[in-house]
Formats: structure tokens, C-alpha cells, sequence
């Protein structure tokens, strides 16, 4: 790859003297944060900064205009539909819905241009005004190189057809002329406004003979004196020979009858037919393809492509592509005069005219203010197979390392960001590593746009994304004391540990309330409460109360021993676990048999005795944790249910 043909533009800081100064920065996905510190080069420090505020440097501002906004939403569906469609084109088929995507890649530029320049012409302020005209010229720019690279490299027109390709070219760029033929034919007499003549001489310019001949016609009507010029004059138009697209003559045909009315043409300026009109003869001149008349329309011309598809139509109608850049670099030769230098603008189309694709989109890359242009002709491009041989040193082809640049760009946007995740879906090599390192440095402002990122990352399988996004979301609904968001975040990202921690919050709250929150969580948790033993603690000790709730005594009491003898209750909650079970200690009816009232003396015993649980090696003594009144109201009532259980145990034996 090449090295950047000159020293990258300085941007300069208001109010930060860097000679003085020194100055921090951190870059970011698409911005870059400046700010000045205390430290001075010199020995002695100022105490307080001579700027103190931090600036945001972007390198992509486009994205942030509102009209520009609409160019990337709309050309990001003509993108997605190109890459969708194309495995299904072959042969002739294949590259007319490759002009058709070009063309709506045009439409969306000339759209956005439109408004923009409404805009221009609305705006309340000149600094507006200035900025919008800025944009529409450079949209006017893009739009022009996109259309002839479409002539040249996917419409591939052949000697002849060119020409007529480039004809439109010119036409659709140089659009004033419009607005001066309705000027002038709104007159109430057109043949003697004063740009009548201009008006005939760019249409002329511009191969527009017909109109040409109709402007003439009405000069003929007023003035007797030149009426058999203007009628000779208009013949020459009518018969001058053109390729129209439905002729089916060959191009040596063409050739033959141009050179014949080329002659005649000649014969014409040669025998004076016009020498008492110099309006005429000039037109004549200009027929006859002289450079001398042709550079005399310079202002007429605006520049010097439009000066190069008039010097071809009327001097080389045939022209071969492969001779095009010939006849380009002599017709920015003659047109310049060395009066000046070339223009970004002249140097691309240039290098276009000399199918040197890759310096256009060179060209374009350092001369344009964003990544869209280059990206999106680029993929184009590519799809011609026109760009199958240019791979990058690091990895990437060209076609992909502009597609990620583009889409960089997208994500430092709040919303545009959604747009970027589908150029990265396109680039098969770098796009998924690019779209996980963008996409964890969204700010999930809102749980809606997490949402948005989430589905997107669930769609791609990016599970590593997937469980940071929901840890990060738990993180917060912890923070704002939302337990239940929180549980349900930890659990979408499968996080046993986080699911512990919140569960654990949840058993405090209860032990500090009463009650719990968030309880069609809890009774919904299904499969999801195996994620951690907390968890399924959680969902059981809830299970149990709904139990009690129901007056399932048996059920609740059987439930009860199991989360204690299975040993997934903390052992900080066996005191609440033994406490909870004292009513229906108490109950007239004797729920809990011999066995299962020896299981909870045990339970109690090794809780009051401190002995570490197994599974929980080195765990703390909670003797002291241990209210003498509560421990002694349990053994109590564990007693009395023992004799109550064994004398209905004994009753019923000998029954």
C-alpha cells in the first residue's frame, strides 16, 4: 500500500497554545478527546490551565448532518439488496441489475443534493448558507465521478454508444442551460434577448441540434437577411450523422456518413456561406470540431470535460475507451492553457479516463470528507469483478478495508450505528471481529437500545457480547435496586455467579421485610433456577411459602427439610429455614414424622454446635449469631413434636 501523498491537515484547538501547553488525548471508536494539562514544559507551572475544557475531535462530522443522514439510511438498503441478489445474476442479466444499482445509488445522491440545496437557500444564516452550498457542491462532485465511472466501468460502453453515454454525462451536470432556454423562450421576443446566442451556442456545445435548429428557426422568422443561413446552418444539424441507440449501422457506416457531412460542413465555412453572420460561422467552426473555436466558448464550456465530449462529438464521434485518456489529458492540457493547476476533481475524473480504478478511489479517499462514496463504488466494483486482483497487505481486500471504514464511522453515531452492523455482516474476513470490538463500546443508555444490541448479537451468536451486555445491564438494575430486572438479566446471560449474588439480595431483602419482590419472577423462574444453587434455593424457599400460603402443610414441610438436609440453603439462612418451620411445629396436626423431626434436631445442633457443613470447608462459627431465646424455642418446640410424632407413630402400629 502506498504511503499518504502529503502531511495530514492540522487541526487547530481555540484557545490551546500547544508551544506553551502540553496536551492529553484518548481516542475513541470514532472521536478523539483533547484537553490541556498543568504540566508546562518549562520549570515553572501555571496553577490554572489557560483553556480549561476538554474538546471532542471527530473524524467523521457527516454523519451528524440531519439531510445526510437520509443519503446513508437509503443507500444502505440498495447496498443490503446488492449483496442479497448477487449470487443469483449471471451474464446480461447480472449487469443490468448492476447499472440499475448504480443508478439508484445516483438517485439517492441527486435526492439528498436537492435538499440540500433547498436547504442552502432557506437558511437564516450566511455561515449555514455557506456550509449547505459546500455540501451540494461536493454531493454534485460525487455524483458526477459515480455516473462515469458507471459509463466507463460497468456499462463498459463500446466505440460509439460512449460517446452518446458521455453526451448525457455532460447534459446532466451542466443544467443551466435549462433555466436559460426557459428564460429566453418566456421572452417576448426570444431572438433578440440577449443570451439568445449564448443559448444557441451551449446547445450546441452540448449536442443538443434539435433544439438548436428550433432556436435558429425563430431567428430565420424575424430577420430575412439571415434566413438561408439559418435554414442551411439547421440542415447541417438535422443531417448531421449520430449512433442513436435502436440504429442497428455499423460503426464504419457512421463513419463514412459522418465524414461525407464533415465535408460539407467544410465546403460550407470554405465558400463564406456564413461570413456575413459571425454567430453563425462560429457555430459552423464549432460543427467542425476546431479547438481554436471551441476554446473561445471557454466560459461557455465551464470545463474541460465538458470540453472534451463536444471536441469528441464533433471530431471523433467513434471514439474507442481505450483512447479516451488521450484525448482527456490533451483536452485538460488545452483547456488549463498552464493557467492553472488541476483540481482534486480533474484528477479523478482523469485517472477514471484512464480506467485506473484504483486511483480513483484513491483520489476520492483523501479529497471527500467521509467513507460513504469510496465505500459503497468500491462494493460496486467488486461486484463487476473489477477489483478481484488488489488484496491489502493486512489481511483485508480493498473492498472490505473501505466497507469497515465506513462502518466505524456509522457506530460513532447514536442511531446510524444499526446501519453499520450490516457492513460488517458483508465483510467476510475482519467483519465480525470489528462488529464484537464496536459493538461492546455502544452506550446502552436506554434498556430499549440494549435490547436492540442484544438481538442483534443473540442473531449473530456472539455469546461472549451476548453475557456482557446482560452483565452490564444487571450491574445497573442492582445499582437502582430494580432486583428483579437484575435476576432476569443474569440469567439471559447464563452468569451463575451474578444470579448468586442477586439471589442473595433477594434472601437479605426477605430476612429485612418479610416479603419478597418481584414474585412472578420468582414463581416463573422454571428451568432457569438451576443456573446456581442460590438460585434454585431461591425458587424452592419461594415454592415452600406458596406451599404454607395453600395450607399444604406436608408439601411445605417436606420441602422445607430438603433445602436444609440437601445443604443448597445458605448456612446464614437455616436460622430464618428453622424459624419458618415453628408453625407448623405447632399445628394441631402432627406434620413432621420421627424422622424428619430427628432431621431438624440435627440440623440444629450442627448450627448451634458451629461445625463446618460439608461442602463448606472452613466455614464460620454462627454460635454467636444464635438468639439463646430463638434456640431455645426451637429445641422446645422440636421436642414436643418429637413425642406428639412418636405417640401418633405408635398409635397407628397398634391399631
Amino acid at each position: 500500500m502506498e504511503e499518504l501523498d502529503g502531511e495530514p491537515t492540522v487541526t487547530l484547538i481555540p484557545g490551546v497554545n500547544s508551544k506553551k501547553k502540553q496536551m492529553c488525548f484518548d481516542w475513541g471508536p470514532g472521536e478523539m478527546l483533547v484537553c490541556e494539562t498543568s504540566f508546562n514544559k518549562k520549570e515553572k507551572s501555571e496553577t490554572v490551565p489557560g483553556c480549561p475544557f476538554i474538546y471532542i475531535i471527530r473524524k467523521d462530522i457527516d454523519v451528524y448532518s440531519q439531510i445526510l443522514r437520509k443519503l446513508f439510511n437509503e443507500s444502505h438498503g440498495i447496498f443490503v439488496g446488492l449483496q442479497r441478489v448477487e449470487e443469483e445474476l449471471t451474464g446480461k442479466s447480472r449487469k443490468a441489475q448492476l447499472v440499475r444499482v448504480s443508478k439508484n445509488y445516483r438517485s439517492v445522491i441527486r435526492a439528498c443534493m436537492e435538499e440540500m440545496h433547498q436547504a442552502a437557500i432557506a437558511a437564516k444564516d450566511p455561515a449555514s448558507g455557506r456550509q449547505f452550498s459546500s455540501q451540494v457542491s461536493i454531493l454534485s462532485a460525487m455524483e458526477l465521478i459515480w455516473n462515469l465511472c458507471e459509463i466507463l466501468f460497468i456499462e463498459v460502453a463500446p466505440a460509439g454508444p460512449l460517446l452518446l453515454h458521455l453526451l448525457d454525462w455532460v447534459r446532466l451536470h451542466v443544467c443551466e442551460v435549462d433555466s436559460l432556454l426557459a428564460d429566453v423562450l418566456g421572452s417576448e421576443n426570444p431572438s433578440k434577448h440577449e443570451s439568445f446566442w449564448n443559448l444557441v451556442t451551449i446547445l450546441v456545445l452540448q449536442g443538443r441540434l434539435d433544439e438548436a435548429r428550433q432556436m435558429l428557426s425563430k431567428e430565420a422568422d424575424i430577420s430575412p437577411t439571415s434566413a438561408g443561413m439559418c435554414r442551411i446552418l439547421g440542415d447541417l444539424m438535422r443531417t448531421m450523422p449520430v449512433l442513436s441507440p435502436g440504429n442497428t449501422q455499423t460503426l464504419t457506416e457512421l463513419e463514412l456518413k459522418w465524414q461525407h457531412w464533415h465535408e460539407e460542413c467544410e465546403r460550407h465555412l470554405q465558400d463564406g456561406t456564413f461570413a456575413s453572420s459571425p454567430h453563425l460561422e462560429s457555430l459552423c467552426k464549432i460543427m467542425l470540431g476546431d479547438e481554436a473555436a471551441l476554446l473561445e466558448q471557454k466560459e461557455l464550456l465551464n470545463n474541460w470535460y465538458h470540453f472534451l465530449v463536444t471536441r469528441l462529438l464533433y471530431s471523433h464521434p467513434t471514439v474507442k475507451p481505450i483512447d479516451l485518456h488521450f484525448y482527456a489529458q490533451s483536452s485538460l492540457d488545452l483547456f488549463l492553457g498552464g493557467e492553472s493547476s488541476p483540481e482534486p476533481l480533474d484528477n479523478i475524473l482523469m485517472a477514471a479516463f484512464e480506467f485506473d480504478i484504483h486511483q480513483v478511489i484513491k483520489e476520492c479517499s483523501i479529497a471527500l470528507s467521509n467513507w460513504w462514496f469510496v465505500a459503497h463504488l468500491t462494493d460496486l466494483l467488486d461486484h463487476c469483478k473489477l477489483l478481484q486482483s488488489h488484496n491489502l497487505y493486512f489481511g483485508s481486500n480493498m473492498r472490505e478495508f473501505l466497507l469497515l471504514e465506513y462502518a466505524s464511522g456509522l457506530f460513532a453515531h447514536h442511531s446510524l450505528w444499526q446501519l453499520g452492523v450490516d457492513y460488517f455482516d458483508y465483510c467476510p474476513e475482519l467483519g465480525r471481529v470489528s462488529l464484537e470490538l464496536h459493538i461492546e463500546r455502544i452506550p446502552l443508555s436506554t434498556e430499549q437500545k440494549a435490547l436492540k444490541v442484544l438481538r442483534i448479537c443473540e442473531q449473530r451468536q456472539m455469546t461472549e457480547q451476548v453475557r456482557s451486555i446482560c452483565k452490564i445491564l444487571a450491574m445497573k438494575a442492582v445499582r437502582n435496586n430494580r432486583l428483579g430486572s437484575a435476576l432476569s438479566w443474569s440469567i439471559r446471560a447464563k452468569d451463575a455467579a451474578f444470579a448468586t449474588l442477586v439471589s442473595d439480595r433477594f434472601l437479605r431483602d426477605y430476612c429485612e421485610r418479610g416479603c419478597f419482590s418481584d414474585l412472578d419472577l420468582i414463581d416463573n423462574l422454571g428451568p432457569a433456577m438451576m443456573l446456581s444453587d442460590r438460585l434454585t434455593f431461591l425458587g424452592k424457599y419461594r415454592e415452600f411459602h406458596r406451599f404454607y400460603g395453600e395450607k399444604r402443610f406436608f408439601d411445605a414441610a417436606s420441602l422445607l427439610l430438603s433445602l436444609m438436609t440437601s445443604q443448597i440453603a445458605p448456612r446464614c439462612f437455616w436460622v430464618t429455614l428453622l424459624t419458618d418451620a415453628l408453625p407448623l411445629l405447632e399445628q394441631k396436626q402432627v406434620i413432621f414424622t420421627t424422622e424428619q423431626t430427628y432431621e431438624l434436631m440435627r440440623c440444629l445442633e450442627d448450627l448451634a454446635s458451629g461445625r463446618p457443613v460439608r461442602g463448606e470447608p472452613g466455614a464460620q462459627r454462627l454460635q454467636e449469631d444464635i438468639e439463646n431465646t430463638k434456640l431455645e424455642m426451637l429445641r422446645l418446640a422440636l421436642a414436643r413434636n418429637l413425642a406428639r410424632a412418636i405417640i401418633k407413630e405408635g398409635s397407628l402400629e397398634g391399631s
